[in-house]
C-alpha cells in the first residue's frame, strides 16, 4: 500500500469516527431534551396528585396521572431507542442477563458468561458504503482487496484460490 493510500484511508477513517461522534452528540442532545420531558411529566403527576388532596379527593387525579403516566411510557420508550441507535454507531449491543454493554462482536459476556445468539450486522452508517466478502459475510472497507477476517479476494475466487497465486 502506498503512502497517499495510507494517508487517504487514514482521513476516510477520520471522517468516519468524526460522522459517529456527530451522530452520538446529537442523539445525546435529544434525550436530555426528552429527560427534560419526563421531569415535567413527573411534575404534572405530582401537582395533580397535590391538588385533587387539596380538595379532599384524591381519586379526582386519577385519569390525570394515567394520561401523564402513559405520555411519560411513550417518552420512555424513545429515549430507549435512542440509546439503542448509540450502542449500534459504535457497534455496541447489551448483555440480556447483566445489562453490561459490550462489543458488538463479543459472542460471551465478560461479566456473566452469557452466550449471545447470532445476530445480523448492524446497518452501516450515513453515507458508509461496504463491501461484504462472500465467504465469510465480513463486512470490509470499500477499498479492501482482501477479507480482513478470512484474506478472500473480495474481486472473486475462494480464500484457497487466493493461497494458490501468492
Amino acid at each position: 500500500m502506498s503512502l497517499f493510500d495510507k494517508v487517504k484511508q487514514s482521513a476516510s477513517e477520520a471522517a468516519r469516527k468524526a460522522q459517529q461522534t456527530v451522530e452520538i452528540t446529537k442523539l445525546k442532545a435529544q434525550i436530555s431534551g426528552k429527560e427534560k420531558d419526563m421531569d415535567k411529566l413527573l411534575y404534572e403527576i405530582g401537582a395533580s396528585i397535590y391538588q385533587s388532596h387539596q380538595a379532599g379527593n384524591i381519586a379526582e387525579s386519577e385519569e390525570a396521572v394515567v394520561n401523564y403516566c402513559r405520555q411519560l411510557d411513550e417518552v420512555h420508550t424513545e429515549i430507549q431507542f435512542m440509546e439503542e441507535r448509540i450502542k449500534n454507531i459504535r457497534f455496541e449491543k447489551t448483555c440480556p442477563t447483566c445489562a453490561k454493554v459490550v462489543p458488538l462482536n463479543a459472542r460471551f459476556c465478560p461479566d456473566c458468561g452469557t452466550q449471545f445468539p447470532d445476530e445480523p450486522k448492524p446497518d452501516s452508517t450515513v453515507a458508509e458504503i461496504r463491501v461484504i466478502c462472500s465467504h465469510c459475510s465480513t463486512e470490509n472497507e470499500l477499498s479492501a482487496k482482501h477479507c480482513i477476517s478470512c484474506g478472500g479476494r473480495l474481486t472473486g475466487g475462494s480464500p484457497a484460490d487466493d493461497d494458490e497465486s501468492m
